[in-house]
Formats: C-alpha cells, structure tokens, sequence
C-alpha cells in the first residue's frame, strides 16, 4: 500500500513595514503607502506600518555608541527601539514620504538616519531585503519638485547595503489626498505591495 504523502508545511507569510514619512495621516503619500500595504495584504503578507510623526524620533548624534564591542544597539532610547526589531524581523521594507523642500520629509529622515546602527559584522540589517518607495508632490513632475533627489537618495543608499528596490511609486498631488482620484497610479502602488509580498 502506497504511503500517503506528507502534507506541506504552510508558507509563512512574508512580513512588510511601512515607514509613512507624511505628518497627514490621510495625505498623498499616505495613500500610496496604503494602496501598497492593501496590494500586499492581498498577497497574503502581514503589513505593519508606523506613522513616524506620531512618534518621538531624535535625530542621529554621531556618537558611534552603536558600534562599540559591547553594544546591543543604538543608545538613544526613544520610539525608534520600538521599530528597530519589526524592521530586522521583516521581509519587505516601504518607505513613504511627501517631497519637502527637494527631498524627502524630515521625519522619514531622521528614521533612516537612525537605521545606521543596524549596520552589524555581516552588513546591514536590511541586506536582502525588497524595498519598495513612494513619494508624492505638488509640482508637476517628478524633476521640478525634487522627488528625484529622494529616489537618488534610496537608490545609492540600498546599492551600498545591497537591498533591492523592487519598484517605485510617485505622483503630483496638491491639496491632500487629491491623490486618491489618480486611480491607475493607485492600482500601480497596489502592484507594488504584491510584489513585495510574494518575493
């Protein structure tokens, strides 16, 4: 009698983070950021995301007390220990911001600078894993309005640490939330979660 085969575990689901870089809860990058979290929920991903202005965040202080031989991480106790292990325990990284001043927004800044400290003996902690980005501005293109200073940032960024950005999301939006009428840039940030989801 032949022996029955044996079932196969379950796939864990993949784990994605956003990082919403927007003081709006409900503004044009938070939209995106959402349409990427639901695409990848879709996907049967679990979504964790933080809203970095509702946090204490302090920037960086070169102090390289995460570097030290004893060390077990950044010495500055704030809200950033919170994120710290969902971030290294995650498959997929997204990283959400509105263009401010040519750039990306400070809170997401000061988030991403403090992710030094998870530079360890075999590389950084986000080595390996899919990243996704999405951006929105008021000016017309992505040039004028400087989100191709951010992209440039992420792109040389996780180059150096050796994450793959997976796909981009941005668009113009000026009043907040205008975003949500551009529903085929919507169903492209949707895409994106996908993709991050089953990487």
């Amino acid at each position: 009698m032949a022996k029955a085969a044996k079932a196969k575990p379950a796939a864990k689901a993949k784990k994605v983070v956003v990082l919403l870089g927007s003081p709006r809860k409900s503004g044009n990058s938070a939209a995106l950021a959402q349409a990427i979290a639901e695409g990848a929920q879709a996907a049967g991903a679990e979504v964790e995301s933080f809203y970095l202005h509702g946090m204490t965040i302090k920037p960086c202080t070169a102090c390289e007390g995460c570097h030290q031989p004893e060390s077990s991480g950044c010495v500055i106790q704030d809200d950033m220990q919170k994120v710290y292990p969902v971030l290294v325990a995650a498959d997929a990284l997204v990283f959400a911001s509105p263009i401010y001043w040519f750039t990306m927004s400070a809170q997401l800044k000061l988030a991403v600078d403090r992710c030094y400290a998870l530079i360890g003996a075999k590389g950084h902690a986000f080595k390996g894993k899919r990243i996704g980005l999405a951006f929105s501005y008021g000016a017309p293109d992505p040039f004028d309005s400087g989100c191709v200073n951010a992209i440039r940032a992420f792109q040389d960024a996780f180059r150096f640490i050796e994450a793959p950005i997976v796909g981009m999301v941005y668009g113009s939006g000026g009043a907040p939330g205008e975003i949500r009428k551009n529903t085929a840039l919507l169903d492209e940030a949707a895409d994106l979660g996908k993709k991050l989801a089953v990487g």
